[in-house]
């Protein structure tokens, strides 16, 4: 799992992401994991296979870009959009002019962190009038979710939504998605879907990612596909200090050693792995189909490169030096809860989630207002252009019950319809924010919720379908322009994989056969294990099932083709 990957406007998320991510903050639109059955037909699970291919096309909805608002800065190269004005309460559009639901009840089970308001707040009466439709909320901890997820779908009660994040796709689960969800094809797919405008303008790439057994069953979550992990910086104190921002691997080591001071109680940086595997060119790791690549008409797994042992011997050498924060050594709250200690100027880079630039800007700007952190560029190992590799499309998924009635679907798709609406529209703002006045106030354009606010519109309605992902920091539109921006330079330098966008699942007998090697990488990296230790792993997981894996995805890959470059 990388660190935190994925959040509003980033790529697809884990757990910790969703938890830090500027969606749920209500401050951006965020935006899987695996899929079965090659070239739409059916299959138990226990095989694997995929949706993607050229059959799959005539399953995927027309994508009918949304004109209801113009963002401040357009996406490119698989960047977010960005927003960077104050907001005007009174020039929000409506992008849902009448109502879609036709009053039925919709049950809804998701993953919820924190605890879950009443039943009757007001939040949840304000949307459910917007859409004409009373959802009834089954919120579930979100930290012991997959647990309840696997008894809710081998039992024949399920509710009429289920949320099934990337996270949580592990084991029967795919299996189940195809046996126990709906085929939403015939509401969606092609022109069917210009009934709901707000679904028509999520991207493409994001249905690809919601065909499960060659049916488009999940309602997305799109995020952009450029990495979402950025090295991370306290540029105040590079301003005062004359340090220069590091081009190359060398020039990193070189700025680690001038910054590090242990006596002084100042050390370079937290672990650096990703911030390597990105600039030595690794292929993504953080979903296995990305972690495959076809080069020189050989399929190759990441951990078989050369780049991703150097990049490992890159970082293992920043540990022995003793530029790393002594926390991140031993794998202490540091490396996870990077705020207090980055604040404190006890390391001044780290690597983590997009949305940290904004989210550690609006922790620190009353109390110590000389703080700013910013995003380094990714640099080339050796001084050159990087290699980044894409990360996939969507990340959270909305599945409807095949018990379903046609009218309880119809309800469901409503809801989706307005949660699904863009960044400045009425529609975005009450299912963001809540209700003006109640759940959150607006000052010199910026919103703030209320205590009421933060109780009660949190992890709920986001949780089913989102916009085109979607940066806008009402507060900090400098930290926002400075996200997307940053996202357009490296997409420029993205690559997407043989297996882009597609949503495939594994044969059963291989699904734990890369288990062990992010801890080992932690390991290496820390001195605790060497290099050679890897080798000797990949060679054992070569002959335990890695070659027949490749030969299992390179079926996939003949039968299908290759993901659009």
């Amino acid at each position: 799992m990388t660190p935190n990957t994925a959040t509003s406007a980033t790529s697809a998320p884990s757990r910790r992401s969703f938890l830090a991510s500027t969606a749920v903050a209500a401050a951006a639109v965020a935006g899987g994991m695996p899929l079965l059955a090659a070239c739409g037909g059916s299959d138990s699970g226990s095989g694997g296979g995929t949706s993607a291919g050229k059959s799959a096309k005539k399953l995927l909805p027309a994508y009918v870009a949304t004109n209801v608002v113009t963002p401040d800065i357009a996406a490119k190269n698989g960047s977010a959009v960005g927003f960077t004005s104050k907001l005007d309460i009174a020039s929000l559009k409506t992008s849902v002019p009448k109502k879609l639901g036709k009053g039925g009840k919709v049950s809804i089970m998701s993953p919820f962190w924190g605890s879950p308001p009443k039943s009757d707040n007001a939040y949840y009466k304000a949307m459910n009038d917007l859409i004409g439709v009373d959802v009834e909320w089954q919120n579930q901890d979100g930290n012991t979710y997959d647990q309840k997820l696997g008894a809710v779908l081998a039992s024949s009660d399920i509710p009429d939504v289920v949320v099934i994040p990337g996270w949580n796709m592990g084991g029967k689960i795919p299996s189940a998605i195809i046996g126990k969800f709906a085929d939403l094809g015939p509401y969606l797919s092609g022109d069917a879907i210009k009934q709901y405008p707000n679904l028509a303008a999520i991207p493409t790439d994001a249905w690809q990612r919601s065909l499960f057994g060659g049916k488009l069953r999940g309602l997305p979550q799109p995020s952009p596909y450029v990495t979402g992990i950025v090295p991370l910086y306290r540029k105040d104190i590079f301003d005062k200090e004359g340090y220069q921002v590091p081009t190359s691997a060398d020039e990193f080591m070189a700025l680690c050693k001038e910054i590090t001071n242990a006596k002084a109680k100042r050390w370079a940086c937290l672990d650096m792995k990703w911030t390597a595997f990105q600039s030595f060119g690794v292929l993504s790791g953080s979903e296995k189909p990305l972690g495959w690549n076809l080069v020189d008409g050989k399929l190759v797994y990441r951990i078989e490169t050369p780049e991703y042992l150097e990049a490992l011997e890159w970082t293992r050498k920043l540990f022995a030096a003793g530029y790393v924060h002594p926390d991140a050594k031993l794998g202490k709250s540091a490396a996870t809860d990077p705020g207090p200690k980055f604040a404190a100027g006890e390391f001044l880079i780290y690597a983590q989630n997009i949305s940290q630039w904004w989210s550690r800007t609006a922790e620190q700007a009353t109390q110590n207002p000389n703080y700013k952190i910013w995003g380094m560029d990714i640099f080339g190992h050796d001084g050159g252009k990087p290699t980044l590799w894409a990360e996939q499309p969507a990340g959270i998924f909305a599945f409807v019950s095949k018990k379903a009635s046609e009218s309880v679907i119809r309800d469901v798709l409503a809801v989706a319809n307005v949660t699904a609406a863009p960044y400045g529209t009425k529609e975005y703002m009450l299912t963001n924010y809540g209700v003006e006045g109640t759940h959150y106030t607006v000052k010199n354009g910026v919103p703030t919720k209320t205590d009421q606010g933060n109780n009660e519109v949190i992890n709920a309605y986001v949780m089913v379908a989102s916009p085109t992902a979607t940066i806008a920091h009402p507060d900090f539109p400098e930290v926002a322009k400075a996200q997307v921006e940053w996202q357009q330079r490296m997409g420029a330098f993205t690559k997407k994989s043989s297996f882009y966008g597609m949503q495939i699942t594994e044969p059963s007998r291989y699904t734990n056969l890369s288990n062990d090697f992010e801890q080992l990488e932690d390991d290496i990296v820390r001195g605790r294990k060497k290099i050679s230790d890897m080798q000797q792993a990949v060679s054992d997981w070569n002959s335990k099932g890695g070659d027949q894996l490749r030969d299992w995805y390179k079926k996939l890959l003949d039968e299908n083709g290759p993901a659009a470059s």
